[in-house]
């Protein structure tokens, strides 16, 4: 009972917030080419201060990888001479949000081995590092495991151990776009897939070790290719694969 009250409180709270938030920053990849006003690129394996970007993957992240078509962000992840290409890009230092609404529109791809993701850092991660930072994943699916939805955070308590997270089986999610959002707060973190309420985040102690989300956060696009996450297994033959975005929104 006391479940089902928390939910019914949660679900008023965010009602309200609803009503009340307006639309502060859009991306809606309408032009030619990438705002590098607004975005980052991050390129390479990681090497040599995080290689295989700390989880093993086997992708090389270039400028080359994506295009903007149709109004929408297409990051192309490719093989060619065994060797795996994508595109990661972020809005470090350009755009950062504390608190609001965070959504997007996307079209996952479904290979075997890729591991696409929507998700933010803390700003202040040259500073404190990861994960006392803190880590929001919004969206990651992985083709190994078809139909499934994770949706994590990371913090210093949880370091080694995924443990703040939910896998939400939904069917049809691996065709055609999705919305990917959280209600973010002083006190929680909430996820929707589809302006479905799948999880909230809300440790009863809140100190720099549980709760880094008191801060700015940042926004980072990519598919990565097999890894710790993504499987050690990769349907080579299923390339090239496609992580379409539509947009990105903030209300506050």
């Amino acid at each position: 009972m006391k479940t089902k009250i928390a939910v019914l409180l949660l679900a008023c709270s965010l009602s309200g917030f609803a009503q009340k938030r307006k639309l502060v920053w859009s991306e809606e990849f309408n032009g030619k080419t990438l705002n590098e006003k607004v975005w980052n690129f991050e390129l390479g394996d990681g090497c040599p201060n995080i290689c295989g970007w700390g989880n093993n993957e086997k992708q090389l992240y270039t400028r080359d990888n994506h295009e903007l078509r149709d109004g929408k962000l297409v990051i192309n992840v490719t093989k060619k001479d065994d060797k795996f290409y994508s595109t990661r890009i972020t809005t470090a230092s350009k755009k950062e949000f504390k608190y609001g609404r965070m959504e997007a529109r996307a079209k996952v791809p479904t290979a075997v081995g890729t591991w696409p993701a929507f998700w933010m850092l803390g700003a202040n991660i040259k500073q404190v590092g990861w994960p006392k930072c803190g880590e929001i994943d919004i969206l990651e699916y992985v083709g190994r495991a078809p139909g499934e939805v994770f949706t994590s955070l990371h913090t210093q308590s949880s370091h080694g151990n995924t443990i703040n997270t939910k896998i939400s089986k939904i069917a049809g999610i691996d065709k055609g776009f999705h919305d990917y959002a959280i209600e973010w707060n002083e006190e929680s973190i909430a996820f929707f897939v589809d302006g479905n309420y799948v999880y909230t985040y809300n440790p009863a102690v809140k100190n720099e070790d549980t709760w880094p989300y008191n801060q700015p956060f940042y926004f980072i696009l990519n598919v990565a290719v097999g890894g710790n996450f993504g499987g050690p297994s990769i349907d080579e033959a299923a390339f090239p694969q496609t992580f379409e975005i539509d947009y990105i929104r903030v209300y506050q």
